[in-house]
């Protein structure tokens, strides 16, 4: 569905914006949403199958993916990149979930669709945070003023998804690059479509909006004992929001994921001179604004 396609047309002019905001936001999140009541639901109800938990949830996954290509809510360059976070966060989970390391674990035994440690399920959710962006970034149209270099993006993202694992045995610099981020979308301006017109903010506040609803999520998934960190052991409580800056560097790995291909396809469709793919060639550096056709 497309965003032109979610009409509220009676009430109040700003009810009936924050009504297609919701709306457009549910959509955005169907994966991510779906994940989670998948999760919820399995902790007090499994089906008498001969699977475990993980597998039942790893089949889920996989059902929903296919459904979102079928019914065309994902594109198919889109799923790739989609694809490649899952790879990237897959190979995370096998590092942090190592006995040597122990970050967190999968309680669940007798797990079939699994790789060492780690249950398939696992690399779907980090795969959720890829579709929402990927997909409000479409059903929002996202506009950008002042975005930073692309080579630049691309540096912070690696070096954030290297430090995941080099800060288990050298300096840990997420303070450095949670303030480099900052630095580097400081100026940017984020546009994004609620009905009829265009709100702005900064790019920055956005990013940690979604870094801090995926912490929100993430404790639900650990209440519903998809995995345990060594502290909830005993017992669950909220998870340390600590992890809040872990997420909203991992937020920026899969930002920049999904914007190499955005940008791409704005690219190839060869606007003249003033449209939004020569303001990403930096031809008119000033006023940079990215849309999503």
């Amino acid at each position: 569905m497309k965003a032109s396609e979610i009409s509220i047309n009676k009430g109040p002019y700003q009810l009936r914006e924050l009504i297609w905001f919701g709306k457009t936001q549910v959509l955005a999140c169907l994966f991510g949403g779906l994940m989670l009541a998948g999760l919820l639901l399995t902790k007090f109800w499994v089906p008498d199958v001969d699977l475990s938990r993980s597998d039942i949830l790893f089949l889920y996954a996989l059902l929903l993916q296919v459904a979102l290509v079928v019914f065309r809510l994902e594109h198919k360059d889109e799923l790739i990149v989609i694809f490649a976070f899952h790879i990237l966060a897959t190979v995370m989970e096998w590092f942090k979930t190592s006995p040597a390391i122990g970050s967190w674990h999968y309680p669940d035994e007798g797990v079939i669709f699994r790789i060492y440690q780690v249950p398939m399920f696992a690399g779907f959710l980090y795969s959720a945070v890829g579709s929402y962006i990927a997909r409000a970034w479409r059903l929002f149209d996202f506009r950008f003023r002042n975005y930073p270099p692309v080579w630049m993006t691309v540096a912070v993202a690696f070096l954030a998804y290297a430090n995941f694992f080099t800060h288990h045995f050298i300096w840990d610099i997420r303070w450095v690059l949670i303030v480099a981020s900052l630095i580097m979308f400081g100026r940017c301006e984020l546009s994004f479509r609620t009905g009829a017109k265009y709100r702005k903010m900064p790019l920055a506040v956005g990013l940690m909006l979604v870094a801090l609803a995926i912490w929100v999520a993430e404790n639900v998934g650990t209440f519903a004992r998809g995995w345990v960190y060594p502290t909830q052991s005993d017992g669950w409580h909220l998870v340390s929001f600590q992890k809040f800056w872990a997420w909203y560097l991992l937020m920026i790995l899969s930002f920049v994921l999904v914007s190499l291909v955005q940008f791409r396809r704005q690219k190839s469709q060869g606007y003249s001179a003033g449209s939004p793919s020569d303001s990403f060639s930096r031809k008119s550096s000033s006023s940079i604004f990215l849309g999503v056709r």
